[in-house]
């Protein structure tokens, strides 16, 4: 075992699978320089930068998977993934179900998200209840460097294509670029947990469509993925002095949702709280609630999410994303129901 952070390990994962198989090909905008080490060991044929135009680079990565490579495909923002939607909504999604399993689309599209650094609504959302939405989509959200990497390996081993999300403030490289600008004063709102962690020394594939408990607890479920499940294990620490006991879920992937561990939490703790920084409405914390109820579960259910429109203003972002106040304060009006 070693130590890395979450972007040191999806790197190192990277290159593991670059150097197994000659087919795992990484473009997008400066790939080769922001995968420099990549670039430098595996040459310009493999790592290839493109022109600034999204809709152009992954729709010709999904050519390109259904050619028989396999891509990695680096969107910067996730929020600045619409330009390419029809690539993956239109194409890479149904090519599986439109073929009947003659053509698929084993890409991987890789990408940056979340907030809460003060960089405004265009560029901090999260978006995979969005894109969980559409059917053949694989979205995972690792929220460890252990996961990070080996979610990874699994998304490149996929047969489909798999977005890949990796929240900024989890993201050393990232928080780097962040700090620079004029930005030296600004406050980031960084877990304290997650961004450094153990790996394994050789990478394997974490199953994709399998949640983990980071915390065992008894009295109130706490559900979410990335930087939520850090915001939830900081919750349920200030619970517990409060006398509560709280289950943290890292569902770790959007979809597959791993619906049996989830049911398995909420029949034990009665109590269910999605924590989660996508959008309230129609999203992920919708879902969760929905898989509760269909299977006929009597639990208390509450929500906290991204409301609305992200602002710039830092102090107003703070009251829109969730954070530890918040997330405490919706749990302990559960309990206390």
């Amino acid at each position: 075992m070693s130590t890395m952070t979450f972007a040191e390990a999806i790197e190192d994962a990277l290159a593991q699978a670059m150097a197994d198989d000659e087919r795992i090909i990484i473009l997008g905008e400066d790939v080769h320089m922001i995968r420099l080490n990549l670039f430098t060991r595996f040459g310009k044929e493999r790592v290839l930068a493109t022109p600034i135009s999204e809709g152009a680079f992954v729709g010709a990565a999904v050519s390109a998977a259904m050619a028989g490579l396999r891509p990695v495909v680096e969107v910067m923002l996730v929020d600045f993934i619409g330009p390419a939607l029809d690539a993956l909504l239109n194409h890479a999604a149904k090519i599986d179900a439109f073929s009947g399993g003659k053509w698929n689309a084993p890409l991987v599209v890789r990408a940056a998200c979340g907030g809460g650094y003060g960089d405004g609504g265009q560029h901090e959302q999260s978006l995979w209840g969005w894109l969980a939405h559409i059917p053949g989509l694989t979205v995972v959200v690792p929220s460890t460097p252990s996961d990070a990497g080996g979610l990874m390996i699994s998304a490149i081993e996929h047969e489909g294509p798999v977005i890949f999300l990796e929240h900024k403030l989890l993201a050393d490289y990232w928080l780097d670029y962040l700090g620079a600008g004029g930005r030296e004063t600004v406050q980031y709102d960084v877990p304290r947990l997650g961004a450094r962690g153990t790996v394994p020394d050789q990478w394997q594939p974490v199953p994709i469509g399998r949640a983990h408990v980071r915390r065992a607890g008894t009295d109130i479920t706490l559900a979410g993925v990335g930087v939520s499940v850090h915001r939830a294990l900081e919750s349920a620490e200030i619970l517990e002095h409060n006398g509560f006991s709280a289950d943290v879920l890292d569902l770790r992937t959007v979809t597959p949702l791993d619906t049996n561990t989830l049911l398995e939490s909420v029949s034990k703790t009665g109590r269910l709280l999605a924590v989660d920084e996508d959008y309230r409405d129609f999203g992920l914390s919708g879902e969760l609630a929905a898989r509760v109820l269909e299977a006929g579960l009597p639990a208390k259910y509450g929500r906290v999410c991204t409301e609305g429109t992200i602002p710039y203003n830092r102090e107003l972002e703070d009251q829109t994303l969730p954070n530890t106040d918040r997330i405490v304060e919706a749990a302990l009006k559960l309990l206390n129901e």
